[in-house]
């Protein structure tokens, strides 16, 4: 029983609702035309069934294309993702190696461009 009520008040809400909304004229006015726009579209397409197949048919076809096309660029950028997770491992090895290299080379390079100071002891004597 209690379902039927609930299913009863939604009616009777729905109901309501839409008799208040068409109060507005600006909503009158939008709920005409539309109304008007689908009944000549209804009238039309019972005259050229045809065109309403062919026109149906054309949407098929471009949503099935769209379908297509996303199926294949999903497949494509998942590879490419389970690609990147086989190599992270690889390219994080190889960054370490190359900051280990260029890290020790920066040490030789400083030894071979910068001269060590001479040290010169406090007790000799300056030459003038």
């Amino acid at each position: 029983m209690s379902e039927n009520k609930l299913f009863k008040g939604i009616m009777y809400g729905a109901l309501l609702g839409g008799a208040i909304t068409m109060m507005d004229r600006k909503t009158r006015d939008s709920v005409m035309n539309k109304s008007r726009y689908i009944r000549n579209e209804i009238v039309y397409y019972s005259k050229n069934r045809e065109e309403l197949k062919t026109n149906i048919e054309s949407q098929v076809t471009k949503w099935k294309a769209f379908y297509d096309q996303f199926s294949s660029d999903a497949k494509y950028l998942s590879q490419k993702v389970n690609e990147v997770k086989e190599m992270t491992p690889q390219v994080k090895t190889l960054l370490t190696d190359t900051k280990d290299a260029f890290s020790q080379s920066k040490d030789e390079y400083k030894s071979i461009v910068v001269p060590e100071p001479e040290y010169t002891s406090i007790y000799e004597e300056k030459k003038v």
